[in-house]
C-alpha cells in the first residue's frame, strides 16, 4: 500500500507542471479568446437587436405611411364620386329642365294649333253657311225659273 501510495506521490509530481500550465492556459485563454470572442458576441448582438429594432421601426412607419395614403386616397375617391354624382345631378335637373320647357313648347303649339284649327273651322263654317245661303237662292231661283218657264 505505501508503494502505492508513493506511486500515486510521484505521479502527482510528475502532472504538477501539467496542471500548473493547464491553469495557466486557462487563464491564458479565458483572458486571450473567450473575453474578445464574448465581447465580440455581445457586439453583434446588440447590432442584432438594433437592427432589428430599426426594421421593425420602418415598417411600423411604412404601416403608418401606408395606412395614410389609403386614407387620402379614400378620401379623393370619395371627392371624386361626390363631384361626379353633383355633375349628374346637374345634368339630370338640367336635362330635366330642357324636358319641361319642350312639353311647355309643345302644349303651346298643341293650343295654337288647335285655337287655328278652331277659327280656320269657324271661318269655314260661316263661309260655308254663306255660301249655302247663296247657293240655296241661286237654286231655288234656277227651281223657280224653270217652272215658270
Amino acid at each position: 500500500m505505501e508503494q502505492t501510495l508513493q506511486a500515486l506521490v510521484g505521479i502527482l509530481e510528475k502532472a504538477v507542471p501539467t496542471v500548473l500550465l493547464l491553469i495557466v492556459l486557462h487563464f491564458y485563454l479565458k483572458a486571450m479568446l473567450f473575453k474578445p470572442l464574448a465581447k465580440m458576441l455581445k457586439q453583434r448582438d446588440a447590432l442584432t437587436k438594433g437592427a432589428r429594432r430599426t426594421a421593425e421601426e420602418s415598417l411600423a412607419s411604412a404601416e403608418r405611411k401606408t395606412a395614410e395614403y389609403e386614407a387620402k386616397l379614400q378620401k379623393a375617391r370619395g371627392e371624386v364620386y361626390r363631384e361626379q354624382e353633383e355633375i349628374r345631378r346637374k345634368w339630370l335637373a338640367d336635362q330635366s329642365e330642357q324636358i319641361e320647357r319642350g312639353r311647355e313648347r309643345t302644349a303651346a303649339a298643341v293650343r295654337d294649333a288647335k285655337f287655328q284649327i278652331a277659327r280656320e273651322g269657324a271661318a269655314a263654317r260661316t263661309s260655308l253657311l254663306e255660301t249655302s245661303g247663296m247657293l240655296a237662292d241661286q237654286i231655288a231661283s234656277s227651281i223657280l225659273n224653270r217652272r215658270a218657264r
